[in-house]
């Protein structure tokens, strides 16, 4: 048994509980990790947002083509590929890996962003393992902007900036939460007024 002195330290542990409708609740550990999905029961506000820029998927195309010739030419007609060639095992690994894993974990990676009552609940995949919450309560305004993402945050993804920290996938629209700690975030969006506006309705 826990005694009441136990608990109490316990509670005060980093990471041991998480705010949630303004309450402590205690997350219990599964298989030593702990498992949030980014799912939000009648969510507000949803959108999913994925990397679908054509002058990327064009680049990304370039090492499949390189690869499928390679192998054409030295697997299949015994042709030595280049003038320094890997080995046939290295040229299909290198394959696998540049133009089949990687294409599809591009696809793969995006921005889902949510609202619900009383946060907003954000998860970049897969490098988020649980979903990233801002309550309202701890946001002090919501603007909607027109930026440059190379120029501000230095591209697409997360990033961080002269202007602050930014989630983004695509586009150059989005909306810039200040937090009452003064921290400026922009969570890039392709719906930037109706995201503003909601939040903005709930300060």
């Amino acid at each position: 048994m826990i005694s009441r002195s136990g608990l109490s330290q316990l509670l005060q542990l980093p990471g041991f509980c998480s705010k949630e409708n303004k309450e402590y609740k205690i997350l219990l550990p599964v298989r030593s990790a702990l498992v949030t999905q980014m799912k939000i029961d009648n969510p507000i506000f949803s959108e999913s947002q994925k990397f679908r820029q054509w002058y990327i998927w064009v680049l990304v195309a370039i090492a499949p083509i390189i690869f499928v010739w390679a192998i054409l030419q030295q697997v299949v007609l015994g042709v030595s590929f280049g003038t320094n060639p890997s080995g046939n095992a290295v040229l299909i690994i290198l394959a696998v890996v540049f133009g089949i894993a990687f294409p599809f974990f591009l696809y793969r990676t995006g921005l889902d962003v949510q609202l619900s009552s009383e946060a907003i609940h954000l998860r970049f995949w897969p490098f988020h393992f649980k979903s990233r919450t801002f309550y309202f309560s701890d946001i002090d305004n919501a603007e909607p902007v027109t930026y440059s993402p190379l120029k501000d945050y230095g591209g697409w993804g997360i990033r961080y900036g002269a202007k602050g920290k930014a989630y983004n996938v695509s586009g150059n629209q989005g909306v810039i939460i200040t937090l009452e700690t003064g921290q400026r975030i922009l969570i890039g969006s392709q719906r930037h007024e109706e995201l503003s506006s909601l939040i903005n309705d709930r300060l």
